[in-house]
């Protein structure tokens, strides 16, 4: 890494800083007003309805940590060779996605309990976070530990290889257990849709996604259903090409190529 001690703007070259670019001030704004937009929200959420504590709470960490990391960048757009800017930004934004997650798991527990049954799910709701949940924590101690251990050497201009190692493991070890969960996930949603009804009530009555009453769910509420299929299964792809991503970018250490094109980050990460 290359030190960047007493470098400004004015004294040294960006070619000198550790991304070699000023981080764009509109995309990290733009991140910053939208992750805070959605804390909001699920705060607004959690005030109103007070259900579901642990998913929104998980949320609205995650969105504590993205905007902690893209504040983290706005200060190395200010001063591309600020030490603490950069750290902010690379140990926030690696670990916030794995509190996103952990809500993801604590959700799918509560669709298997109204679409689940006759065989649709290999685990029950509870084992889904039993299973999943202690995989990301494991994950985001990693991450966090890592990054501690990159932090300190980067601060004192020594190699933080291991550091980043650590965070890798950290990066693929969650990438593998969002893996099986998707395709635990992907077998669930196969199977609900090949068995032709979406729940049974108490008494035994199947309840479809056609519209109608008699048997069915309405079409608004199909269509509010489906936004939600559709919503939650971008978040899972999402989060799993931005851990993948984040893999590749710190294979090559801080002087990679990867970790120096902003427009690989936003797309890849922020996005």
């Amino acid at each position: 890494m290359p030190s960047m001690k007493g470098c400004t703007l004015e004294t040294c070259p960006i070619e000198a800083s550790i991304y070699q670019y000023r981080p764009s001030l509109p995309a990290n704004a733009t991140f910053i007003a939208i992750f805070g937009l959605s804390g909001l929200i699920h705060l607004l959420q959690l005030s109103i309805w007070r259900s579901n504590y642990a998913f929104s709470i998980l949320i609205l960490l995650g969105c504590l940590g993205e905007i902690a990391g893209y504040v983290g960048r706005l200060m190395l757009y200010f001063n591309p060779f600020n030490i603490n800017g950069f750290l902010i930004q690379i140990c926030a934004l690696t670990v916030a996605p794995a509190l996103f997650t952990a809500g993801v798991y604590f959700c799918i527990a509560d669709i298997v309990r109204l679409f689940g049954g006759e065989g649709t799910s290999r685990l029950k709701p509870n084992q889904y976070a039993w299973i999943f949940i202690p995989c990301d924590i494991v994950s985001l101690l990693l991450q966090a530990l890592g990054g501690g251990v990159a932090s300190v050497a980067t601060r004192n201009q020594k190699n933080g290889t291991v550091g980043v190692n650590i965070m890798i493991a950290g990066l693929v070890f969650q990438v593998f257990s969002l893996l099986m969960f998707i395709l635990l996930l992907a077998e669930f949603f196969v199977k609900v849709y090949r068995r032709g009804y979406l729940w049974r009530e108490g008494d035994g009555s199947e309840i479809k996604a056609g519209s109608g009453r008699a048997g069915g769910i309405g079409r608004a509420a199909r269509a509010r259903l489906y936004l939600f299929f559709f919503a939650f299964s971008l978040a899972i792809l999402c989060i799993f090409i931005r851990c993948s991503y984040r893999v590749a970018e710190l294979s090559s250490g801080f002087r990679g190529k990867l970790i120096r094109d902003e427009g690989s980050f936003i797309g890849l990460d922020g996005v």
